[in-house]
């Protein structure tokens, strides 16, 4: 199958025409403007056939008049626009149209035309299975809405040849329901919504780019998302940073970031790739730089993650007991936290590794007489990792010179150990004021 993606923005697509935040005006000085999220499956399935994606076809050279199924996801105006079929039907066509979607969309869509109109129905609700020309459509339910849009549906697609496509917008995180129709489903192409980016406050049925990861992680967990599924965001807002952050955001996610009007392959793989190669990933920044954070997001997608926790119990310490409990807090509940300083036998014990931090980890051997044989163990340990760790750390040489011997020494300990780290690792990223930046 050949999916063309007419647009890949929101409803108020991006820029939002009345916004002038930062992310709509970078969007603007660099000439880029998507439309509202549609697509063509082979020139012959419309899936989301809102008002501005004729257009888009038009202006893409796509031709429209093969479409014989339209599929719509619910009735809010940005995925329906009914009026297309009025359009349609002006030409006196008498060729039959599939028009597929749940209550609402079909209630608004017979509006537009005739009683007698060349068009079959197909009122869906999650479950439900049809066969239009030769592609299987698999109606799930979608978190978003409630009847009087829908109630809105995603759409798990097989194509004639066997390769399986999952549409995936308008939703927020999966409904067990839904997950458990696709569990084993072992997509080829997964093209999930992700409004909202981090605005984490939107109080909207959309994921963003916390719940995202997660989503990809409950999908992988039940085998819908293998290691040879190609991952695609859809349905992009203003509250994404601009596409080249963002691409750079969800690389570490196998995410693919499209533009509007690409064109992606979704071919059956016949054999899973296994992913053997290693990932050692250095994660250095300031006191409150994001830098833990971002380590966390860059595992966010995975549910069998061994955070390796290097904080030492301070019980006396009210403050400190309070920001562990917040780093405890902020895990997800799938993963195994191992609270050692044990770093290097965490690291070759298992296969996902989040290890935070090596400053803390320090700061407890400083005192040590073996110090210098433990930080050759550690940086081997992640020199030879045969799975992935990520390893968090602070970045303390560019502030003031500490007043003591002990700290200086831990200030120079640490930059030969960071040093070291960086060179034996993949990926090295640099947090500074909450923004990450590669630098390897």
């Amino acid at each position: 199958m050949e999916l063309t993606l007419l647009g890949t923005g929101a409803a108020s697509g991006w820029p939002n025409p009345w916004c002038t935040c930062s992310s709509c005006e970078w969007m603007r000085r660099n000439h880029e403007v998507r439309g509202q999220t549609s697509a063509l499956l082979d020139d012959r399935l419309w899936i989301d056939c809102g008002p501005e994606a004729p257009r888009a076809a038009e202006r893409l050279g796509r031709r429209v008049v093969d479409v014989r199924h339209l599929l719509f996801t619910h009735a809010h105006p940005d995925h329906t626009g009914a009026a297309a079929l009025m359009w349609r039907a002006w030409t006196r066509r008498d060729d039959v149209i599939d028009v597929a979607g749940p209550p609402a969309v079909i209630d608004e869509c017979r509006q537009w035309v005739a009683a007698d109109a060349p068009v079959r129905w197909h009122q869906l609700s999650a479950g439900d299975v049809i066969e239009l020309g030769g592609y299987r459509v698999h109606a799930v339910p979608a978190h978003h809405g409630d009847a009087s849009n829908g109630p809105a549906l995603l759409y798990d697609i097989k194509g004639p040849e066997g390769a399986r496509l999952l549409w995936a917008t308008d939703t927020a995180s999966l409904v067990d329901d839904a997950v458990d129709a696709l569990t084993e489903a072992k997509f080829d192409v997964v093209c999930l919504e992700q409004t909202n980016g981090d605005d984490l406050d939107a109080n909207t049925d959309h994921l963003d780019l916390v719940t995202w990861p997660r989503q990809v992680a409950a999908l992988r967990e039940v085998g819908a998302i293998t290691a040879a599924t190609k991952l695609v965001a859809i349905h992009l807002g203003h509250g994404n940073p601009p596409p080249p952050q963002l691409r750079q955001r969800m690389a570490g996610w196998a995410a693919h970031v499209p533009d509007d009007g690409e064109v992606i392959a979704v071919r059956r793989q016949e054999a899973t790739p296994s992913s053997t190669a290693p990932r050692r990933v250095l994660v250095v920044g300031g006191a409150r730089s994001g830098k833990s954070r971002w380590a966390e997001s860059m595992l966010a997608d995975r549910t069998d993650v061994t955070y390796v926790a290097t904080a030492l119990e301070r019980p006396d310490d009210l403050e400190w007991q309070a920001r562990v409990a917040a780093h405890r807090d902020r895990r997800p509940s799938t993963w195994t936290t191992v609270e050692t300083l044990d770093v290097a036998k965490a690291i070759a014990a298992h296969d996902l590794v989040l290890v935070d931090c090596a400053s803390l980890w320090l700061g407890a051997l400083l005192d040590e007489p073996d110090l210098d044989e433990r930080l050759d163990e550690l940086v081997a340990a992640v020199s030879t990792a045969r799975g992935t760790v990520v390893i968090v750390s602070n970045e303390v040489g560019s502030g003031v010179v500490p007043p003591t011997p002990a700290g200086r020494q831990f200030r120079d300990v640490l930059g030969v150990l960071n040093a070291r780290l960086a060179r034996a690792c993949d990926e090295v990223w640099q947090l500074t004021a909450g923004i990450p930046q590669r630098l390897v």
